[in-house]
């Protein structure tokens, strides 16, 4: 862990903060989810309801009048607002703009992505944050930050500074090689106003593609808190990896030098493809939406219901949803992966 001694103007809203709206990309035929298209869209609807339920839903899709028809008949469908965009995928949470504020002003930050670590096509969802932008919906200067791959998945802001984020993404080969971990950490500082970056080193989900994304292992949460996955079962091949990952949290403290407050979730049942693959499932993948947490659970009542209790303990004002999301793992995301905030003000319309 890093702590920087440069004085930031920056910060991430922590994800708990007041929101405008949230964004999804919505799955098609041209995608990985052809297969399982019907499913995916129903999963991708009930999340969908949840959210506009409360607030705007920002749907980007290559052809708004295929999704229009699917939302009409949602309660409050009148919040959504459509963008005609093309996209190769629909993993929001990595190609999204990730929001600062610098200074009162409200900043967007257009980071290259490459589909983690050029693994797949990414020309049209690298292209999906300036399109939204350059579209007028929003009240917030766009910074062009395409010299630098960054995944919002491979972040997380306590909105006073302290960043945590894992080194098998960041310091991946296919990201940012050219740069050293110190330099990386100087991006980070001056871009995303971290003060203290936290580095974690082990933990890492079987079937995981993003190279360790920290919203799949743990959560930075209210009252300097972390949900984590914890791993019970040493018999699981991701026992002693998680459990390293539980040892480095205890010894890390925020950028006030205060140490956090540890809260474990639960892993779900090993779940495999049709092939015998682990997907990479994890309630860890909850989403924070103003006045809710949206959790993804997977058709398992013991587990479900640990994680929600788990994660309502931390959100005690809030109302903790559960969504079923064994749709989504077959992609290997979950619902974190398919959604991006959008904070408070920087919504146009």
């Amino acid at each position: 862990m890093t702590q920087d001694k440069t004085l930031s103007t920056r910060v991430v809203p922590a994800e708990w903060e007041p929101q405008d709206a949230i964004v999804v990309a919505w799955p098609h035929r041209d995608t990985d989810w052809v297969d399982t298209l019907d499913e995916a869209e129903e999963c991708y609807k009930k999340i969908a309801a949840a959210i506009v339920s409360e607030m705007r839903l920002i749907v980007v899709a290559p052809s708004v009048e295929d999704v229009k028809p699917q939302l009409g008949g949602i309660d409050h469908s009148d919040r959504i607002i459509y963008q005609q965009i093309e996209t190769n995928d629909t993993w929001a949470r990595d190609f999204g703009p990730i929001s600062v504020i610098d200074h009162g002003e409200r900043v967007m930050l257009d980071f290259k992505f490459d589909a983690w670590g050029m693994k797949f096509a990414a020309c049209h969802d690298n292209l999906i944050c300036r399109k939204l932008w350059h579209n007028g919906i929003f009240d917030a200067r766009l910074e062009n930050c395409q010299d630098f791959v960054l995944e919002g998945g491979s972040i997380e802001s306590d909105g006073h500074g302290t960043l945590l984020t894992t080194s098998k993404c960041l310091l991946s080969p296919n990201r940012n090689a050219w740069l050293s971990k110190d330099e990386i950490e100087k991006v980070l500082s001056s871009r995303l106003g971290a003060k203290k970056v936290l580095w974690v080193e082990s933990g890492e989900l079987e079937g995981d593609d993003t190279d360790a994304h920290i919203d799949t292992l743990a959560r930075l949460a209210p009252d300097n808190t972390i949900l984590y996955v914890k791993c019970d079962d040493r018999r699981d091949p991701q026992h002693h990896s998680l459990a390293r990952m539980e040892e480095e949290l205890r010894a890390m403290t925020n950028a006030q030098g205060e140490p956090f407050n540890l809260v474990a979730l639960p892993c779900p049942t090993a779940i495999h493809d049709e092939q015998g693959n682990r997907l990479p499932a994890t309630y860890a993948n909850f989403l924070i939406t103003g006045s809710q947490v949206l959790v993804p659970t997977y058709g398992q009542p013991a587990a479900d219901a640990q994680a929600l209790a788990a994660i309502q303990s931390v959100f005690s004002s809030h109302r903790v949803v559960g969504i079923d999301c064994n749709a989504l793992i077959k992609q290997h995301g979950s619902l974190h992966c398919v959604t991006m905030q959008i904070p408070k003000n920087f919504l146009k319309i």
